[in-house]
């Protein structure tokens, strides 16, 4: 699975090489698109199954924007139902941070990359508070870059699909000129 998903990934350009800065402050020679890759729907599917048969749960969720095709298509290879965590709270119509009934349910939440985990947390502390059980975040892939530390202090296990140290690598025995 790990290979395949890999695969997928590079197939659609998920790494590029540079300088950039992520969303968590921090500075990196390399940037994982998997956006772009979950905008193909025959990586989407594959991501999607992989997810939703190797993990045990009763309900998916994702935080807008990056971890909500991620849910829907785990929810559709799981025939389970899914729930969207709004990065904020809408102060208008129904309000709230969350789509979706979580209460009481196993909640399993997938993201598309994690860096140092603060949109994974952000993620986890939405759902307890509204009710929802949650032990396992899931990502496309794992930057290596403090997110696993962050989360098991919270009692969350991170799971990847794919960690970056190996999707690196990867390009550098091909001859990728990236730097590091």
């Amino acid at each position: 699975m790990v290979t395949k998903i890999a695969n997928l990934l590079e197939k659609y350009g998920a790494i590029e090489y540079g300088e950039f800065v992520l969303a968590s402050g921090a500075r990196s020679t390399y940037y994982l698109d998997i956006k772009k890759v979950v905008t193909q729907p025959d990586a989407l599917r594959e991501i999607g199954e992989a997810i939703a048969t190797g993990y045990t749960f009763e309900m998916v969720a994702g935080v807008a924007v990056g971890g909500v095709p991620l849910a829907v298509a785990v929810s559709l290879a799981s025939g389970k139902p899914y729930a969207i965590i709004r990065s904020q709270e809408k102060d208008h119509g129904k309000s709230g941070k969350i789509i979706g009934d979580v209460v009481g349910r196993h909640i399993l939440l997938v993201e598309d990359v994690t860096t140092s985990g603060g949109s994974a947390l952000f993620g986890v502390m939405a759902l307890r508070d509204a009710g929802a059980c949650i032990d396992t975040v899931v990502t496309v892939v794992d930057r290596e870059a403090g997110a696993e530390t962050l989360l098991n202090q919270s009692g969350i296990a991170l799971k990847a699909l794919v960690k970056a140290s190996d999707l690196i690598r990867g390009q550098q025995k091909k001859g990728t000129k990236g730097r590091n």
